[in-house]
């Protein structure tokens, strides 16, 4: 698979617009800061793939990105952003935590969090809606760049240890879109999400 080739489907903001329930999909979620959009056009090669902005929680809709093969990388809306009406927090609260729950084409997560301010309150809530799956994690560290590989590597073993509990396949990754570190090790992981046999092993460490 060639993230490289990614090509924008289709937006929806409700959930009978999404497409058909029998693809692989793969869901990037964050707090609306976290540079979810950054990483995803990083991680794809592409500069203007995904949708960025100096504002947060501009990302209003469910974005679809086709990889060929019947394949999807799915773009979540960015949560957590103060100025954003209740009505549409409520909205896009049930619209996530539905399809974080119910969508069988969902064969994979990726959570994003800023490595200086990780596992919000918000970020747990995400995580208990999608434990239930059973379904392989991925949990991006971005801004990696922001710290010394003494207080990534600090952090890494804090947010390790609270996810001992968790009742699924996980691993945590620290990322930057700015230096690139982590990409090689993140496409790999993503690569395996895509195959339908895939199985990720938690990390003892």
């Amino acid at each position: 698979m060639n993230f490289q080739q990614a090509k924008f489907f289709i937006t929806v903001n409700e959930w009978k617009g999404l497409p058909q329930d029998n693809i692989i999909e793969v869901a990037f979620a964050g707090r609306s800061n976290a540079g979810k959009s950054s990483a995803i056009n990083c991680l794809t090669q592409q500069r203007k793939l995904a949708f960025t902005s100096k504002t947060p929680g501009r990302t209003q809709h469910i974005n679809y990105f086709s990889l060929g093969d019947e394949c999807f990388l799915v773009d979540l809306p960015g949560y957590g952003y103060a100025e954003v009406p209740l009505s549409v927090k409520l909205h896009w609260q049930k619209l996530l935590s539905d399809y974080l729950t119910y969508r069988e084409s969902l064969q994979a997560l990726v959570v994003l969090m800023d490595i200086r301010h990780p596992l919000t309150n918000l970020d747990r809530q995400l995580l208990e809606w999608f434990e239930p799956t059973g379904k392989p994690l991925l949990i991006l560290l971005t801004k990696a760049d922001k710290l010394g590989r003494g207080g990534q590597t600090k952090v890494l073993h804090e947010v390790k240890n609270e996810l001992k509990s968790l009742k699924l396949p996980y691993q945590v990754v620290p990322f930057s879109s700015h230096t690139r570190q982590g990409f090689d090790e993140v496409t790999e992981i993503l690569h395996s999400f895509f195959k339908k046999d895939n199985q990720i092993k938690e990390l003892d460490e």
